[in-house]
């Protein structure tokens, strides 16, 4: 009779050989893969700081593109996309005493490249929320991003996106993948590190 290996087990253990292989590019530290029910009363602690962070980055940027796209429309949000997500960030970033970014294996902005003990788990799509930590204590999250009805005017497929758009897309970006997406797919992840 042949074992089979549970999917939330495969994914686990694929995550955690993953993660032993790969380095922090601020400690090279190896990063290992942590449960939620098995983190330690100060990991509990730090995802949940990484979780207020990521609501308050989400939240702000999310305010921030309907008011602009109330005012001047899908064309004119693109702007806040490139200008206010990085100031965002890094108030965030400031506020929360943690480091957070958005990445995606689909770039619109070269400048959201992940983190180095990222890379491999983007490149593997993995579509739940994963939680890191390292010898010295900190703790990193990786966090999907799935595509909301409103973003499809920026992310969708071609003829989904207007033409002012695609135009403002071209100037802004001009290497530009992020597109070809449909409501609720995969776009990319919130990517935090709390310290300890």
């Amino acid at each position: 009779m042949k074992a089979t290996i549970p999917p939330a087990l495969a994914l686990f253990a694929g995550m955690a050989l993953l993660a032993g292989c790969t380095k922090s590019s601020s400690d090279e530290e190896s990063w290992q893969p942590v449960a939620p029910g098995d983190m330690s009363t100060s990991q509990k602690e730090q995802q949940k700081r990484a979780m207020g962070a990521k609501e308050a980055m989400f939240g702000q940027l999310m305010g921030k593109l309907t008011q602009e796209i109330a005012k001047g429309g899908p064309a004119s949000a693109i702007s806040v996309c490139q200008e206010e997500a990085p100031r965002i960030a890094q108030q965030v970033s400031t506020e929360k005493g943690i480091k957070i970014g958005r990445t995606s294996r689909k770039l619109r902005n070269p400048k959201n490249q992940p983190p180095a003990w990222a890379k491999e788990l983007i490149e593997q799509s993995i579509a739940e929320p994963a939680f890191f930590a390292n010898s010295k204590g900190e703790f990193a999250a990786l966090l999907p991003i799935k595509l909301l009805p409103q973003c499809v005017v920026c992310h969708g497929s071609g003829e989904q996106i207007p033409a002012e758009v695609r135009t403002a897309l071209t100037q802004r970006y001009p290497d530009d993948q992020a597109t070809g997406f449909k409501e609720g797919d995969l776009r990319g992840w919130f990517w935090i590190e709390v310290p300890k």
